[in-house]
């Protein structure tokens, strides 16, 4: 069997409940048959457009040989590095595909200077971009675009040769880079961004990277009569069950990943579910947890835990292995890409909510776009301590003078079933010590903490920061770039582009009530043991 799950405590209860009744109304099948019904007249009209993925092992398979030729033909050219330039589900689903077969891809999900400035320095020569946009007007990817395009031609290297477009067919991208003559691969326009690992976003670079992707799609493929069956075996159903139908329900789903072959499977998952579950005040809040956080599932009774093992089907011999209240899942990679888009569908259907659309992400991107187009002058800061400057809600920075009393403000206001989600708008590639603070966090409030690399997050979990339940409190962490880049065509730098995007989401997380908190690093290498000692106090 490609993909195993073994079930027990509130989870098993849960699915014992609910799985009948979704045999019984034929959600499987109806999923399977791209019925876009099921989630309600308000959902239709997005879901009729948005099935495309149950089939996407069959229909992706004619990519497959036009993706190995362009990978000889590169190959051929000298070019034995890819840069992927995508946001996202556009590129989630490649960093664990490759990562899984250890084979390197480059991953540019910023807009950081000096990420980008490190990405463009890296053997240009050698190297290949591959843009994914699936609306072909993402600003991130578009100034990737154009400053690769500019570095080429500065090398003397022609971008045509050097530059792949993944994009929706009839997309603004897709008419601008078939006019400019670059290889273009159309997506399936009926899948939306997160749900789209099987599709041209997920093959195209990890194919030429050189990842066996027609593997992938057999995997895939292997689960997908299971999927279609209305069964009680059916595993969409019942981890669409289990993450969703506990009574009373566990609204945040712990992910570890627990000795399987999959890498930073969890980093993938929680965009799928936080973007497609958190909206109309409701939702499943993934937290990426490493092995040694579960122990806090025993004093947060709203947490559910998912641990992604090498074999759940496996006999626990000693007590710490048998996880009991966990969910155990199991298989290939392909098997879990589709097994968890069918339970994420099967789990908005529970909820009563449309698991395609993202009504609260374009919010941000609208405020970030005002803040380009203005290029209002900084705010001042509500003080200064250690070279960082601090400035949030009023009902955070009023009163506060240091650091201590700043972090101690913001989890304050955080409930006994909130959580704290922290964004990182720095170089992860310099910087990638800070995603520590999580544990810090976590160990301090006793609550859950999410941490996303800004501005990624904003394509998929800054769904749910919105739209979700407004439990959450905010941290976010800024820096001024040692270097800006100018973004070649565009009256705006990188540098520019990125304190917008989180000025801009800070400005819609506080419309909607939720408390942020904004540490600025003037320094970042000194100010991190300031950070952290503030945080750790």
């Amino acid at each position: 069997m490609s993909f195993r799950i073994h079930v027990t405590g509130a989870a098993e209860a849960a699915v014992k409940a609910t799985v009948p009744t979704l045999v019984e109304d034929l959600v499987a099948s109806s999923i399977t048959a791209q019925d876009p019904a099921l989630w309600g007249p308000e959902a239709e009209s997005e879901a009729s457009v948005r099935l495309g993925w149950t089939e996407s092992a069959s229909i992706s398979r004619p990519l497959v040989p036009e993706i190995i030729a362009l990978r000889d033909e590169l190959r051929a050219a000298g070019v034995n590095h890819i840069v992927l330039g995508g946001m996202g589900g556009s590129s989630l689903a490649p960093e664990v595909i490759t990562k899984t077969a250890g084979v390197e891809l480059t991953v540019l999900d910023s807009t950081e200077p000096g990420q980008v400035l490190s990405a463009l320095n890296d053997r240009l020569a050698t190297s290949a971009l591959v843009v994914s946009s699936k609306s072909g007007s993402t600003v991130e990817t578009d100034s990737q675009r154009r400053v690769y395009e500019k570095a080429f031609t500065e090398a003397g290297i022609d971008p045509r040769g050097r530059i792949v477009v993944v994009t929706d067919p009839g997309s603004p991208l897709d008419a601008s880079a078939r006019e400019a003559g670059y290889r273009v691969f159309n997506a399936d326009p009926n899948v939306g961004g997160r749900y789209s690992a099987l599709t041209a976003f997920g093959l195209v670079p990890s194919g030429l990277a050189g990842v066996d992707i027609e593997e992938l799609l057999n995997e895939a493929e292997a689960v997908s009569l299971e999927l279609a069956v209305d069964d009680d075996n059916n595993p969409g159903l019942i981890l669409g069950a289990a993450i969703a139908a506990t009574n009373p329900r566990k609204d945040k789903l712990g992910i570890v990943s627990d000795g399987t072959h999959i890498v930073g499977f969890a980093d993938w998952a929680e965009q799928l579910i936080a973007e497609s579950t958190g909206k109309l005040g409701t939702g499943i809040l993934p937290v990426v947890l490493d092995t040694l956080s579960p122990e806090l599932s025993e004093n947060l009774p709203d947490l559910q835990i998912v641990r992604v093992v090498e074999n759940a089907g496996a006999h626990h011999l000693f007590p710490a292995d048998r996880h009991h209240g966990e969910i155990l899942v199991s298989g290939s990679l392909g098997a879990q890409f589709l097994v968890w888009e069918y339970a994420t569908a099967v789990a908005g259907r529970i909820l009563g909510i449309n698991p395609f659309d993202q009504p609260d992400v374009e919010a941000a991107k609208i405020a970030a776009r005002g803040l380009l187009d203005a290029r209002p002058e900084p705010t001042v800061p509500a003080f200064v301590a250690d070279g960082i400057e601090v400035r949030g809600s009023e009902s955070v920075v009023a009163g506060a003078s240091t650091l201590e009393a700043a972090v101690s403000a913001l989890l304050a206001q955080l409930g006994p079933d909130g959580y704290v989600s922290i964004h990182a708008y720095v170089d992860r590639v310099a910087l990638p010590q800070l995603a520590g603070i999580r544990d810090l966090l976590a160990a301090k409030s006793k609550r859950p903490v999410t941490f996303g690399w800004g501005p990624r997050f904003l394509h998929s979990t800054g769904q749910f920061h919105k739209g979700g339940p407004a439990v959450g409190v905010f941290l976010q962490i800024t820096e001024n770039a040692a270097k800006d880049l100018e973004v070649p065509g565009r009256p705006f730098t990188f540098g520019q582009l990125i304190q917008a995007q989180a000025k801009g989401d800070a400005s819609v997380l506080e419309q909607h009530g939720r408390p942020v908190l904004t540490l600025n690093l003037t320094d970042p290498e000194a100010n991190l043991v300031p950070l952290f000692g503030a945080v750790n106090s």
